[in-house]
């Protein structure tokens, strides 16, 4: 064999798996046709959280006043800069991947790979060379795309995905975002506080849908605060973008509209990558677009294996992660935990922010719990107060039998960096009385983690 593992994808699941691999001794090599570390460094995750930022900031100087600051002249966002800028943090990211690589003696071949069998990967290279790899364990880490709605094609110009979103000549004066979850209502949050008018629209009843009800509720109310247009249970039939703009056909609760736009980005999920790569040739069982894998990512065929996006499970760059570190020391013989997939933290970052973990509080009641809810808005942070960010709650839900945390909702700003905490907590089987009887610090965001809990058990002291 050339190798002890082969890993066909170079994103968080599987840059992070060859890593561990090799840390375990093995010889490694990584298959890669476009940027090293897949979408979420170049594409996803980094650069959209880069715009975000940017935007974050233009609001900061366009709210001065409300800090005591007077700005003489109006701030206004620099487009292409704000573009650059973003680009520029994709590459240096990448570029740390590859340091890692060279670190770790991990080997890149670049182009298209594609399983032949018998443990073997073909691989196309980018001069239009073949040639053939072998090694006793290769993993699938091929990773995910914008999903295409049959009524809505992408054409990269005026129907857009995710990728041609970050990359825009010029910031649009309109756009229609079609889906509601985290990618799209980031990008309705960017492009909204830059000054493009934003109509988002979401099919079902309310947006970010798989969050908690409460949490979806306050997020509308902060989009529709900042002048967005939000349309749920509605859906778009048609865009007819034969003329300079879209006319976007848009079936709404209250009947049919047609509603004027530069432009519209389809966001409403990925499709895996699972077409052409030897899947069925190889005799791997897919169902649905995505590769059957059991607990530890073997697939039915023994040495084959799949990670991330093009298996079941929540399609995000930790828990690829974390399923590349499992599914390789499972491996080399070591006997990690599987995945717990009830405690994985969700995250959307828009203005304010959105994380949440296990259980909803409709969700623990379909279970079976009995439960105890305990909410902090805040409102009644002095660390909110402070730094002019009182929109937003934590909310707590234990089960009353045991005190167990079942889980957690939280908006507001900076959330994304608290929700950690609750992901430990329930991994360490945490209860309500032990998170009141830990000393948050003051004044903190994170505070509102305490005051939840004691407001759960009726010991709030500052509501």
């Amino acid at each position: 064999m050339d190798y002890d593992l082969i890993v066909i994808g170079s994103g968080p699941g599987g840059y992070v798996a060859a890593i561990r691999a090799a840390q375990l001794k093995m010889k490694v090599a990584v298959i890669e046709r476009a940027e090293i570390g897949g979408i979420c460094l170049n594409w996803g995750c980094i650069p959209t959280k880069s715009l975000l930022k940017s935007a974050q900031v233009f609001e900061y100087m366009t709210h001065s006043t409300d800090y005591g600051i007077r700005i003489e002249g109006s701030a206004k966002p620099d487009f292409s800069a704000i573009v650059a800028r973003s680009r520029s943090i994709a590459d240096g990211m990448s570029k740390g991947v590859q340091f890692l690589f060279r670190k770790n003696k991990i080997e890149h071949v670049n182009g298209f790979g594609r399983l032949a069998g018998n443990n073997r990967v073909e691989v196309k290279t980018g001069d239009g060379e073949t040639k053939v790899l072998s090694a006793t364990h290769i993993i699938v880490a091929t990773g995910a795309r914008s999903k295409e709605l049959p009524n809505l094609k992408q054409d990269g110009v005026k129907i857009i995905g995710y990728r041609e979103a970050m990359t825009l000549p010029k910031l649009p004066a309109s756009i229609v975002v079609v889906g509601s979850g985290a990618i799209g209502s980031e990008f309705a949050c960017f492009y909204q506080t830059l000054g493009t008018s934003v109509t988002l629209v979401e099919f079902l009843p309310r947006i970010v849908p798989n969050e908690d009800e409460e949490v979806s509720k306050q997020l509308e109310r902060s989009f529709k605060k900042m002048k967005m247009r939000v349309l749920t249970g509605s859906s778009v039939e048609s865009a007819d973008v034969s003329g300079d703009i879209c006319r976007v056909r848009i079936k709404t609760p209250k009947g049919e509209e047609v509603t004027e736009a530069e432009m519209v980005l389809s966001a409403v999920g990925v499709t895996p990558n699972t077409e052409g790569i030897g899947l069925e040739e190889s005799g791997v069982k897919v169902e649905k677009g995505k590769v059957i894998v059991d607990e530890f990512y073997r697939t039915n065929v023994p040495g084959i294996y799949a990670i991330g996006d093009i298996v079941h499970g929540p399609a995000l760059a930790h828990v690829a992660s974390a399923e590349g570190i499992a599914c390789v020391e499972k491996m080399a013989g070591l006997d990690p935990d599987p995945v717990d997939y009830r405690n994985i933290p969700a995250c959307t970052y828009t203005t304010p922010e959105v994380a949440s973990c296990g259980y909803t509080e409709s969700a623990a009641k379909e279970a079976g719990y009995a439960i105890r809810v305990g909410k902090f808005p805040f409102t009644a942070s002095g660390k909110a107060n402070a730094s002019g960010s009182r929109e937003g709650f934590v909310k707590l839900i234990f089960d009353s039998a045991y005190g167990e945390l079942l889980g957690a909702h939280m908006i507001g700003a900076n959330v994304t960096e608290l929700i950690s905490e609750i992901v430990v907590a329930r991994k360490l089987e945490t209860t309500g009385h032990e998170i009141m009887r830990s000393i948050h610090p003051h004044p903190t965001m994170s505070e509102a983690i305490m005051e939840a809990a004691e407001d759960a058990y009726g010991e709030s002291i500052h509501l």
